[in-house]
């Protein structure tokens, strides 16, 4: 919301008393003598105070032949019609003999517009809120910064029977920012960030809860380390930021990213814990990490991520020792004479193309085997299933082909 004042002889002005239940004075002066404001796009006057009314008054403009197009003069008063940039400067009105009466340095621009406020805690102790202006006034401008709780309990209302209105304290060195300082977590205040410049005022009112603005300072110390025997992991450990009591009852949780410097993706953990240990890490790359917190009962948001810490995880030892290997070798042949004659000294080290033949020829090894292993099983199953069989013939056909196979003469 906005206002403009009729004039700087305005000095109080009683802003929106029912909603922010505060009150501000409006400067009369802004420590700039001889200078009047107006406002662009209206009807600017500038009046001579030494003139009389019987007397003519002539106007001049500083560095300028004649006074500009469309400004008349009304009762010893300068109107400038419709003031756009241009019409700013220096203007002066002089009596019949040319004696200087007044001058005074025109400064045009805007009213305020309604700021842009953003509200954000980083303990539970205390909040703090930023501002924009949302006009380029061109002008001056100072604000005025309160708050109010909003719900009060019965001891409060007694003593403040206009509710509790306190200021939002500035900060000098950081302009655009105020603090709310002892606030309390579960309560509910609100917000005046008043606008104001030479031609009026514009103010927002925002109602903030600790819960949901609570964002906590990004952690401190972090530190990633490699671990020794240990090719794919990383110690990390960090701490809690200065700016967040530790308490019993109020702890954070944290969120760690990681990922190699060459790849683009991030693998994202959540722990309560003070350090966690990478155990997916590329041995032998360098890692980047960060570490963000949060309120441990997820109120607010997460805090930015911190700074970046770097480690590189220690290489597998048999493939170090490989390389080493080979990399001894390379230095010895180039060290040597040339020369067509073998070299009669062993190799220490092993070919990786000779490893490969020999896993293959093991693998094709190892499957006639299984195959042979698999026949031989197959043909004992078959041979055990057909001894079975003839035991369990009836004993009827066992007699039947008894006697059929004895003379017919014995059969008789």
């Amino acid at each position: 919301m906005h206002s403009s004042i009729p004039s700087l002889g305005r000095v109080m002005v009683f802003l929106a008393a029912a909603l922010a239940s505060a009150s501000f004075a409006i400067p009369e002066d802004w420590g700039e003598e001889g200078v009047q404001y107006g406002q662009l796009g209206t009807d600017v006057t500038l009046s001579c105070p030494g003139a009389r009314a019987s007397s003519a008054v002539r106007w001049r403009r500083a560095g300028a032949a004649a006074l500009p197009e469309g400004s008349g003069i009304q009762q010893g008063s300068l109107v400038l019609p419709t003031a756009s940039p241009a019409l700013g400067g220096t203007y002066s009105c002089h009596g019949e003999d040319g004696s200087l009466l007044r001058s005074v340095s025109l400064r045009l621009g805007h009213l305020p517009g309604v700021p842009f406020v953003s509200c954000r805690a980083s303990d539970y102790e205390n909040f703090s809120c930023s501002w924009t202006s949302s006009v380029e006034t061109f002008l001056p401008t100072r604000y005025i910064t309160t708050y109010r709780k909003k719900s009060l309990t019965g001891e409060e209302k007694r003593r403040n029977k206009n509710g509790h209105v306190g200021l939002c304290l500035q900060d000098p060195s950081r302009p655009g920012t105020c603090t709310v300082h002892r606030s309390e977590f579960w309560s509910s205040y609100r917000l005046n960030i008043t606008e104001v410049n030479p031609l009026g005022f514009s103010y927002r009112l925002l109602d903030v809860t600790m819960q949901a603005i609570i964002k906590p300072d990004p952690p401190e110390g972090l530190v990633v380390e490699p671990i020794p025997l240990a090719p794919r992991r990383l110690h990390v450990s960090w701490k809690y930021p200065s700016s967040w009591p530790k308490e019993p009852h109020f702890q954070l949780r944290f969120r760690l990213q990681y990922r190699p410097v060459i790849h683009r993706s991030w693998s994202v953990v959540e722990t309560v814990n003070l350090s966690e240990v990478i155990t997916d890490a590329f041995a032998g790359l360098e890692h980047v990490v960060q570490v963000s917190a949060k309120d441990f009962l997820d109120a607010g948001n997460w805090s930015e991520w911190s700074a970046e810490a770097r480690a590189t995880p220690v290489r597998d030892l048999a493939s170090t020792a490989s390389a080493e290997t080979t990399t001894d070798a390379r230095l010895e042949s180039l060290a040597e004479e040339p020369s067509q004659a073998p070299n009669p000294e062993p190799i220490n080290g092993s070919d990786p193309l000779e490893k490969m033949a020999v896993l293959v020829s093991l693998g094709i090894f190892a499957f006639f085997i299984l195959a042979a292993v698999l026949v031989i099983t197959i043909l004992i199953w078959l041979r055990v299933r057909k001894h079975g069989k003839d035991k369990t013939k009836p004993s009827f056909l066992v007699a039947a082909t008894h006697l059929k196979a004895l003379p017919k003469a014995q059969i008789l």
